[in-house]
């Protein structure tokens, strides 16, 4: 169940860092729901990118950095995923 928790965290941080993003970017928002599902999308490829470059999460420890390395992959991934998918949303004319 441990190696499982950083895994959780980054979802969740991903979906907040989603809906953070669509916030304060009206124009990029989904919506509630859309932020969240891209958010978590974006929070678990944000969390393994980091953890393949070896920033601080590779061991997926729960030790204070491999938590805040989690948050912070997550959320950042999920805010960068959120605006990718909004803005080809909007170059289809959708």
């Amino acid at each position: 169940m441990e190696n499982w928790i950083p895994v959780i965290i980054q979802l969740v941080s991903g979906a907040v860092g989603g809906n953070v993003a669509g916030y304060f970017l009206k124009n990029q928002s989904l919506g509630t729901l859309g932020n969240s599902i891209a958010g978590i999308l974006g929070g678990g490829i944000g969390g393994q990118l980091l953890a393949m470059i070896g920033a601080g999460v590779a061991s997926g420890g729960t030790d204070i950095s491999g938590i805040v390395g989690s948050i912070a992959g997550g959320g950042v991934g999920g805010a960068v995923l959120l605006i990718i998918v909004a803005v080809v949303k909007k170059l289809l004319g959708k």
